[in-house]
């Protein structure tokens, strides 16, 4: 029922959206006001992006009386749907000169339209908004991703935790893999040389764990490329029509 109000907002999940879903319900009530609604100042809205918090429901009650909503807060539909309309309406307003001339044959003809791409989407991005650090920001409270105080490498972050978590590649991989053995004794390991400070030793601990995790990806990639060669010159293709006996 909220499919098409979804899909006009530009929301990532329309065809599968359950408002039952916990999951789903917080999801779009964060995305919603950090991008369309935006009704409280980016600080503002921790309470609303913390959403393992046990305080949510209530926060969540709080917000929508900031909002001014008519509707029993229990009753999720009338309320998810009363703020998608709210959005759509923002976001008409914020855009009006982009739908003035937005009629029925107008659409029409645009979705019959060939659509040419013709430049980068990317680059009409501005990556130092408020709008877009918020996004980062909700992105990274909604995969458990420590903040950095550089937005940028937050989102560096978020793109290396998708790729080697998230993908397909690594979710199949994942169910296949069986984890075994114990965790690694950080705390007791030796580092083999003492900064004087226990934060310095732990720091150091952790940057040559990588360092060493780095190696390991690179001798991986490495010997996948000796492999590949080995495969090509262990089974060379000869033309026996060529040869010649004699002289």
């Amino acid at each position: 029922m909220f499919k098409r109000k979804l899909s006009a907002l530009g929301f990532h999940k329309t065809d599968d959206f359950d408002v039952n879903s916990c999951t789903d319900l917080q999801s779009l009530v964060v995305w919603l006001e950090d991008q369309k609604i935006r009704h409280y100042k980016i600080e503002e809205r921790e309470c609303l992006r913390n959403i393992g918090n046990t305080n949510w429901k209530e926060n969540f009650s709080k917000y929508l009386n900031d909002l001014g909503c008519p509707f029993n807060h229990d009753d999720k539909a009338a309320v998810i749907d009363w703020l998608l309309g709210l959005a759509v309406r923002l976001d008409y307003g914020d855009n009006r000169e982009k739908y003035k001339d937005a009629t029925s044959e107008n659409i029409k003809n645009k979705i019959n339209a060939p659509v040419v791409v013709q430049k980068n989407p990317l680059d009409n991005l501005d990556f130092d908004s408020p709008e877009f650090k918020a996004g980062v920001a909700s992105l990274a409270s909604l995969l458990n991703i420590t903040q950095h105080p550089n937005h940028l490498i937050t989102l560096k972050a978020i793109c290396t935790f998708v790729k080697d978590r998230l993908s397909d590649k690594a979710i199949a991989a994942a169910k296949d893999k069986k984890f075994e053995g114990k965790p690694f004794p950080l705390q007791e390991s030796d580092l083999g040389f003492d900064t004087g400070d226990y934060v310095l030793n732990h720091a150091a601990k952790i940057l040559r764990l990588l360092y060493i995790n780095d190696l390991r990806d690179l001798q991986t990639r490495i010997n996948e490329a000796l492999v590949a060669v080995q495969t090509v010159t262990a089974n060379p293709k000869t033309d026996t029509r060529l040869g010649k006996v004699g002289r």
